[in-house]
């Protein structure tokens, strides 16, 4: 990375950290890291095997601090153990999403061509013709339930996006003055791809990331939720909801905790998405 690069990215990280609705989002996802990093020494209740059947849908007390679910497990240590689900979730199927599409999005954008205008681009088009998490849902029924699987159809969900924002970069840079500065002095069409234009597109994927991971971890809970995702004994917090829907009027709370830890960690990941675009956007002024 250049000296220039440099002093973008660290104007950018000033910019970031004068935002304060930013750094809160970015403190809430560190939050989520930490826990699941952490769950064993947060709990001592297995969430899938200590069911106490004497405290069946407890409500919050000294012992269970979150109550108990239908078979008498610690609803804090399910939401904590979950939160391992909840960052994999949010990192696997933007990871996917992020590996496959950027490498084919550079591809199309810089070559151009039948492949880029008859193959890939219609593709793509045909893949945003469906909204992302009726896409995930009906790959998910296809692949098979299972968290990887959901992971997999979530991630493809995300491929047009992807494929699409670095395209579009790729064509607005690739015939700039440095990039045909770069090919006149015999630098290979992967070294300007990855060396000139990759890293000034990657403004732009950041913001996409952060975004995805808050829709990835709303997906994950739906799929979860309708039974094609984790499955009922994982902690996932999909699947916490999925079970307390038979509740929410006499034992409130089992739906309760697991919504607010959805709600809060996707508000965090929207924050700092947005506190990302807002500093790394030199024409919004902070």
């Amino acid at each position: 990375m250049n000296r220039k690069s440099q002093s973008v990215y660290a104007l950018a990280f000033h910019r970031f950290m004068r935002n304060k609705q930013a750094v809160l989002g970015a403190v809430i996802i560190l939050g989520l890291v930490f826990v699941a990093v952490f769950a064993p020494f947060l709990t001592h209740y297995d969430p899938i095997f200590d069911q106490d059947y004497n405290a069946v849908l407890a409500s919050p007390s000294s012992a269970h601090i979150f109550g108990t679910d239908d078979l008498g497990r610690d609803t804090f240590a399910r939401l904590v153990y979950g939160a391992r689900l909840t960052t994999a979730a949010a990192v696997l199927p933007v990871a996917f999403a992020f590996f496959v599409g950027v490498p084919i999005g550079l591809y199309s954008g810089y070559k151009g061509g039948f492949i880029d205008q008859w193959i890939i681009t219609r593709l793509v088009d045909a893949l945003q013709a469906f909204p992302s998490l009726m896409l995930a849902l009906a790959l998910a029924a296809v692949l098979g339930g299972g968290f990887l699987n959901a992971m997999l159809a979530i991630g493809i969900g995300f491929l047009p996006a992807f494929i699409r924002i670095t395209r579009g970069q790729v064509i607005a840079l690739k015939n700039q003055e440095y990039i045909l500065a770069a090919r006149s002095i015999g630098c290979s069409n992967l070294r300007i791809a990855l060396v000139h234009i990759l890293p000034n597109v990657m403004p732009t994927l950041l913001v996409q990331i952060t975004l995805a991971m808050a829709t990835a971890i709303i997906s994950e809970a739906g799929l979860s939720y309708i039974g094609v995702g984790a499955s009922p004994e994982q902690p996932s917090w999909g699947s916490l909801l999925r079970t307390a829907q038979s509740y929410l009027v006499t034992q409130p709370w089992v739906a309760a905790f697991p919504g607010l830890a959805i709600s809060l960690v996707v508000l965090g990941f929207n924050m700092m998405g947005d506190g990302l675009r807002r500093a790394l956007d030199p024409k919004i002024k902070q």
